[in-house]
């Protein structure tokens, strides 16, 4: 069955290689504007399905995963940072907190969409301002939903715990996903 990710993310093109899976990556452009009424994990599935309908009319059999990752503290939704000062604020605003990681996965076939979404709590540590200079001005985390990767030296010194799935955070639960790509009627 040929498999298709949505994703121009070279942590979740790694992330299903990693799960053995052989796929292409087809990107299209997709409006993430989203309502504002919806809940955080809601607007995670929501922009997912989105990408994955831009799909339904140019596939037959193929298999379409897209997903999306948003970051939530206080019920405050945090995407991808628009610019370094956007990435200060997002950071600053994590910093010495817990946090929620809510991807949205969207696994279209045959038409039909099967969707789901993963959470995450992320403890990180308190940074300082010389610490949250560096992350930036290294890693230009400008592509990353909160501002930062799991991945990367923000979670290997200053997160200090998760409930939940390392690959969520990553922006692909894998093992929700591998469950549901069993799952399928072929």
């Amino acid at each position: 069955m040929k498999i298709i990710l949505a994703s121009k993310s070279p942590r979740r093109q790694e992330l299903l290689t990693a799960m053995g899976f052989n796929f292409d990556v087809v990107l299209k452009d997709v409006d993430e504007s989203y309502p504002d009424t919806l809940l955080p994990e809601e607007v995670a599935v929501y922009i997912s399905d989105k990408k994955a309908k831009a799909f339904d009319a140019s596939i037959t059999d193929e298999i379409v995963i897209t997903s999306d990752t948003i970051v939530c503290i206080n019920d405050e939704i945090l995407g991808k940072p628009v610019d370094r000062e956007d990435a200060v604020r997002m950071i600053n605003l994590l910093s010495g907190t817990q946090h929620q990681v809510i991807t949205g996965v969207s696994v279209l076939h045959k038409h039909k969409i099967d969707s789901f979404y993963d959470v995450t709590i992320v403890h990180l540590e308190e940074m300082t301002n010389e610490e949250i200079d560096f992350y930036i001005d290294t890693y230009k985390p400008y592509d990353k939903a909160g501002a930062y990767g799991i991945q990367e030296w923000i979670g290997m010194n200053k997160i200090s715990k998760i409930e939940g799935s390392y690959t969520n955070v990553m922006g692909l639960p894998t093992e929700k996903l591998y469950k549901h790509l069993l799952g399928i009627e072929l």
